[in-house]
């Protein structure tokens, strides 16, 4: 799969070991955002801190494996790997327990890791890592770059305040949340709205950012762009796990939209995507182009 006609892209925030009751998978959703781009054909470059032990150098090891640029992942002596226990329900829907504080709380930023944001064409954050002033300081950091930029806005309680969210959307060219996180938010800022289409409108108004898109679980998605609306209404799987979807949906979604593929394509290819990774369990499946294709002409939106 080569879509991504060499788009650089760079990551920053979490990396760590997603612990299921059998087994451990690498995660953190900028990793699986950056190892999806990285698949579609991007350069990509990952900014995050392991802890200096053997759960750190596994996960080094494995991504430099998977051809992500790994320098900018720096090494903490006194903080450990971050972990994640991962709990499924039956449907598929996983919760997470995040130990606190990990490695990549307190990344900090050294001169690799500038230049590629300097370099890139697109940096892509969520608000997780921002639960520590360390990780949020370098972050802000990095969003004075002239870069363009994207949201993941990726929710997990309790590790953010609205005021928070609020300057990380203000910062952003593009935001992406799910239905459930556009719905707190705006619920939050007092909107007297129901529709999805109405909070985006409003997002956009109070935060300037036009570019922005909404999952809707296996309902599809919605895609604001250039002052259009675009919709695709999921396509027919059976969930496996819902971990990494989101994710590997921001990053087909993304590198579709800046590589100048039409938005409706975009967001098909994007729902797509998100929807093989739930088919497949953990966050990183392989995913080729053919299966994309096969399910994108078997729906007609």
């Amino acid at each position: 799969m080569n879509n991504g006609k060499n788009l650089k892209a760079v990551a920053y925030g979490e990396v760590l070991w997603d612990v299921f009751a059998n087994e451990k998978k690498i995660g953190g959703a900028p990793l699986n955002v950056a190892l999806r781009m990285k698949t579609i054909g991007c350069e990509v470059a990952m900014i995050s801190c392991v802890g200096n032990d053997e759960n750190g150098k596994a996960i080094i090891d494995q991504v430099k494996s998977l051809g992500l640029e790994t320098n900018t992942i720096v090494t903490s002596d006194d903080f450990p790997t971050g972990l994640v226990n991962v709990t499924l329900n039956d449907r598929g829907s996983a919760t997470y327990e995040i130990a606190y504080p990990a490695a990549w709380d307190k990344i900090v930023l050294n001169d690799q890791a500038k230049k590629k944001v300097v370099e890139a064409d697109v940096l892509i954050y969520g608000s997780l890592v921002c639960r520590d002033e360390v990780s949020r300081l370098a972050l802000e950091e990095l969003l004075n770059v002239n870069v363009y930029k994207v949201f993941d806005v990726n929710l997990r309680k309790p590790h953010y305040s609205y005021e928070m969210l609020e300057q990380l959307m203000n910062a952003a060219n593009f935001i992406k949340f799910n239905d459930e996180e556009l719905l707190e938010i705006t619920a939050a800022m007092k909107s007297p709205f129901k529709s999805l289409e109405d909070n985006m409108n409003l997002i956009a108004e109070r935060t300037g950012v036009t570019a922005m898109c909404v999952t809707r679980g296996k309902h599809g998605a919605l895609l604001m762009w250039e002052g259009q609306l675009y919709e695709n209404g999921g396509y027919p799987i059976q969930v496996a796990d819902t971990v990494g979807a989101g994710d590997s949906f921001v990053a087909a979604l993304i590198t579709s939209l800046l590589t100048g593929k039409e938005p409706q394509y975009a967001i098909d290819f994007a729902c797509a995507m998100g929807a093989l990774v739930a088919e497949a369990p953990g966050a990183n499946p392989e995913i080729s182009y053919s299966q994309i294709e096969k399910l994108m002409s078997g729906i007609k939106n």
